[in-house]
């Protein structure tokens, strides 16, 4: 096998003026524009082989991830073009990945910021579409959380799932008063009640809510796989939200995975945002035919953005994700769209710095 040298490491900025109409908006961050800082490898191969990869924020601080890739190519590289493939599969999982693929549910139907209307609109939508599990940005107003569930309630619903996400917006007794008074819409889960470092405040959220039938997730702020094993031993989370970029990539996610599986909790990751679908797909597919062999009280995040600047986009049918058919782990990007949303040159903010200034 021929041996490849990486000769160039290319990072760029890129965004997206998501805030412009409120998408991703929640309790800690009012107006996002999800970006990226974008990793491209070129090598000396004949065959011009390049990895591509990316680490996703929401704006602010993409700066300081392009200046840490800039000086630290080997946490780029782990990024960069793999294919987990199904190692060790099952026969009967592969072929059922294949034919219905793995179960999704949705965030774009209720961000903090859309109006009653946006809320009514998009989940009547999404309810046409097959969607049956939603998940409801909450935390900034106790009233306009229990308006706002009731609503989404009522479209969907008492047969289909309801997730409620603070992130990270309460401290631990405020986290239990909270989700209490909220308890009568029946919530799954509540996802990242409190600081994402304070592994027995969960386990103290987690024992209080347990006779309500709610669960804690959390795990997409989690650094490290030490952080998921501290949250596992001491029962502080139902669910794993794993995230394709936050730790060390591909092998740390799979550590996690494993340990999940070791405490039987079931792995629901974190995605949405700039090519977190993209990735974490991999990471389900793999969960599923090698690992857990379950589907039960388990799905992934899907937002329905920015999908069409990606190569190899997700694909999405009757609410599940659909197993990928392009090689590698579909973090390509569009260059036109990269040109286009490089910030602050791109011809989007280009635009967006004009309009502020007439």
């Amino acid at each position: 096998m021929q041996e490849n040298k990486i000769i160039k490491l290319t990072v760029r900025d890129v965004r997206f003026p998501t805030s412009l109409e409120q998408h991703g908006s929640d309790a800690m961050h009012t107006d996002p524009d999800y970006s990226v800082a974008y990793v491209v490898l070129e090598t000396d191969s004949d065959a011009a082989l390049k990895g591509y990869g990316l680490t996703f924020t929401v704006g602010r601080g993409t700066e300081i991830g392009w200046t840490r890739k800039r000086s630290n190519s080997a946490g780029d590289s782990s990024h960069s073009e793999c294919c987990l493939g199904f190692m060790g599969a099952g026969g009967g999982q592969e072929e059922q990945m294949l034919k219905e693929g793995y179960p999704a549910y949705t965030t774009s139907c209720a961000w903090l910021g859309y109006t009653d209307q946006q809320l009514t609109q998009l989940c009547s939508e999404a309810l046409a579409q097959g969607w049956t599990k939603f998940k409801v940005k909450v935390g900034a107003d106790l009233q306009d959380d229990i308006r706002r569930c009731s609503l989404i309630r009522k479209l969907i619903g008492p047969n289909n799932t309801l997730m409620i996400d603070a992130n990270q917006r309460w401290d631990v007794n405020e986290a239990i008063t909270w989700v209490t008074k909220l308890a009568e819409f029946h919530p799954l889960w509540i996802e990242e009640p409190t600081c994402p470092d304070d592994v027995l405040g969960h386990a103290s959220i987690s024992k209080a809510l347990a006779p309500l039938g709610i669960g804690v997730a959390t795990g997409e702020q989690c650094h490290n796989r030490v952080m998921f094993k501290q949250f596992l031993q001491a029962a502080a989370l139902q669910f794993v939200q794993i995230d394709s970029c936050r730790v060390g990539s591909v092998n740390e996610n799979l550590a996690i995975i494993l340990m999940a599986a070791k405490f039987n909790v079931p792995v629901c990751p974190h995605a949405g945002g700039v090519g977190l679908c993209e990735l974490v797909q991999h990471l389900i597919l793999f969960d599923y035919i090698s690992v857990s062999a379950s589907l039960n009280n388990r799905m992934c995040e899907y937002v329905d953005h920015l999908h069409e600047h990606f190569k190899s986009p997700t694909i999405i049918r009757n609410a599940h994700y659909i197993p990928p058919k392009d090689p590698g782990y579909s973090c390509e990007m569009l260059e036109e769209s990269v040109q286009k949303h490089q910030y602050p040159d791109g011809e989007v903010w280009r635009a967006i710095e004009q309009q502020g200034k007439q």
